[in-house]
């Protein structure tokens, strides 16, 4: 397997982690952990209107898109199908993130650790479907 292919495999792990850990505190309704920042701007995001997407949660959708990315590639990596779908879909999250990462700069004034390491992922995602 393509080294680069592992490490998109191990970057999309990490980004399945973040939104599991993000998933978990909106079902329990408690605070995420603000590493390095104030925690007050974790809360202020996480409880911000722009925390769902259509009534949906976005660390669901973050979630449920990364699995499916990851699903792709592992059939893109079979031979069984292009990877033309997995480089739309990171296409999308990674316009998705830049949109959050704005909502949080101009619109909240404030940021989440955790949202910031999600467009991290979906950033070093976008760059490394080119050389896949």
């Amino acid at each position: 397997m393509d080294p680069l292919l592992k490490i998109t495999f191990a970057i999309i792990g990490l980004g399945i982690i973040n939104t599991i850990y993000l998933s978990y505190h909106v079902i329990k309704g408690t605070p995420v952990y603000c590493l390095f920042l104030p925690p007050e701007w974790c809360e202020k995001v996480q409880h911000s209107k722009y925390s769902k997407t259509f009534g949906i949660p976005n660390p669901y959708l973050g979630l449920g898109m990364l699995s499916v990315i990851l699903v792709l590639l592992l059939l893109y990596s079979q031979g069984t199908l292009s990877l033309v779908p997995a480089m739309g879909l990171i296409s999308f999250g990674f316009l998705f993130s830049l949109y959050f990462l704005y909502i949080q700069l101009f619109i909240i004034r404030a940021f989440c650790t955790w949202c910031v390491v999600s467009a991290i992922i979906f950033s070093a995602l976008f760059i490394l479907q080119f050389y896949i």
